[in-house]
């Protein structure tokens, strides 16, 4: 893994300490994780889902988002969707908080973005 990756990601929030100590040290396979992390779809049928008011759907690729976030050690996405996942766990759709449903989307939306940027980079 590159050293100024690592760098960018730690100064981001990631636990990359951690993550490497799951990936045995390997940096390279925790590196090739990431860029796969690029293409997860997660993140947008998330959005999709929100958007169109299907929040079990939602909850799915929530619930999902977190565990491979959580994985890659990127502490400042997974922490928001790790809060959507709850808002949205079991919820008819006049349960579901829309306010902090949308504040954890912001939230979420800045750090994907972020993390997004410097995996691609």
């Amino acid at each position: 893994m590159d050293e100024l990756l690592k760098q960018k990601l730690i100064e981001n929030g990631a636990d990359v300490e951690g993550t490497l100590h799951r990936f045995m040290g390997n940096e390279a396979l925790f590196a090739k994780f990431l860029l796969k992390f690029k293409d997860d779809k997660n993140y947008a049928g998330l959005v999709e889902s929100l958007d169109q008011g299907n929040f079990e759907e939602a909850f799915k690729y929530a619930h999902t988002l977190k565990g491979v976030s959580a994985n890659l050690g990127l502490d400042p996405v997974c922490k928001p969707v790790s809060a959507l996942t709850e808002l949205l766990r079991g919820k008819a759709a006049s349960e579901v908080d829309m306010e902090q449903v949308a504040a954890q989307r912001t939230v979420l939306e800045e750090a994907y973005g972020r993390f997004m940027e410097l995996i691609g980079n």
